[in-house]
């Protein structure tokens, strides 16, 4: 339903994960592969497995990634939790209680003003040729990692300045990951689909997402990237 190929991974781990929540009630469930099961007041958006080619490929990184939220939009996410499985490391955030990594504040590194690693997702060769020299002189070093979930938790721990997807990102790619980053006080847009609070939590891909340190940096990376 979200757009792209069901692999044997991704089928399995969404179905260990529905059935953790089959019976519970008010519940509006959204995942990737099977698109939106129920009515409820409480959504919980799903990514089964953020990074499925590096999965199927034997490559340690891709993720899990569970948001819940009290309505149908990225700014009724309360909670959001992020699991890396190549790393082991737990991310998560709580809307107004902070962003945590293995359980403890993220209080550490911020990203760089000036972009010393910035990240592409959502990347096939055509679309890195074309947006690379883009980014020529904003960024010193690009990384192309796999999982979109994590590369946002990855910018909220500091480890990268800025992250941008090459094509339009889903809910199910950055309801939970959004909030460790906004948790942190950092910027993140959906550009092309504003406000960002409003984004529906739902399959469909509708803007590229933009994030870093401080949202004239993202502003800044949007244009170099739409020029």
């Amino acid at each position: 339903m979200g757009g792209d190929e069901t692999t044997v991974i991704d089928a399995a781990a969404e179905r260990v994960i529905l059935a953790r929540f089959a019976g519970l009630d008010d519940l509006t469930v959204v995942s990737e592969e099977v698109g939106v099961l129920g009515t409820g007041q409480t959504h919980v958006v799903i990514d089964p497995i953020d990074g499925s080619l590096n999965a199927k490929r034997g490559i340690g990184f891709f993720s899990l990634s569970i948001a819940f939220a009290r309505g149908e939009t990225m700014g009724d996410v309360e909670f959001g939790f992020v699991h890396d499985f190549g790393t082991e490391e737990e991310w998560t955030a709580t809307r107004g209680g902070g962003a945590y990594l293995n359980g403890h504040l993220l209080d550490g590194e911020r990203p760089k003003e000036q972009i010393e690693i910035l990240a592409f997702e959502a990347t096939r060769t055509a679309s890195v040729a074309e947006k690379a020299s883009a980014v020529v002189g904003l960024a010193y070093r690009l990384r192309i990692m796999g999982s979109l979930a994590l590369s946002l938790c990855h910018l909220a721990a500091g480890r990268v300045d800025a992250v941008c997807s090459l094509k339009p990102a889903r809910s199910v790619d950055i309801a939970a990951a959004q909030l460790l980053v906004r948790e942190q006080g950092l910027a993140i847009d959906l550009p092309e689909a504003p406000p960002f609070d409003a984004a529906p939590l739902d399959v469909e891909g509708r803007s590229r997402v933009v994030a870093a340190g401080t949202a004239e940096v993202c502003a800044q990376l949007f244009a170099d990237l739409s020029a």
